[in-house]
């Protein structure tokens, strides 16, 4: 079952998205601080990350900016901070795509199936990543 990781301080959102996701058969984790979130992220347990900008102890951004700094994993923005400018940043940081808030979840599920689509010659957590070979050269 692909794992999910959701970090967003609203708990009763968290609670919500969770159920919806798991009703179309992925594993939630929740964190509900940027801290905690990036240290569950970094634990390479997830194939997929929804993040939140508005976070207590580190916002998203800085969340997303450390997580670049040593992981691929996919991240997807959700947040109230939907403005031209947020979402600018958002995806030149690195986030793979941006969703503000409200949403609809059968949206969030589609844009997390498209990522993970794009994203599937990666390594799913605990496996190899997909090597390329072209004669003497590796792409992965």
């Amino acid at each position: 079952m692909d794992r999910i990781l959701v970090i967003d301080d609203d708990v009763e959102l968290c609670s919500l998205v969770s159920e919806y996701l798991k009703g179309e058969g992925f594993q939630v984790d929740a964190a509900h601080d940027g801290n905690r979130g990036l240290e569950r992220a970094l634990k390479a347990e997830h194939l997929l990350v929804v993040l939140d900008v508005m976070l207590p102890g580190m916002n998203g951004f800085e969340v997303l900016r450390r997580l670049r700094s040593t992981s691929r994993i996919p991240v997807l923005l959700l947040t109230a901070r939907g403005e031209d400018v947020d979402r600018i940043v958002g995806l030149e940081l690195g986030a793979d795509d941006y969703l503000p808030k409200p949403f609809n979840p059968r949206e969030l599920v589609a844009r997390i199936r498209a990522i993970l689509r794009r994203t599937r010659t990666t390594a799913r957590p605990g496996e190899a990543a997909t090597v390329l070979r072209v004669g003497d050269i590796e792409l992965d």
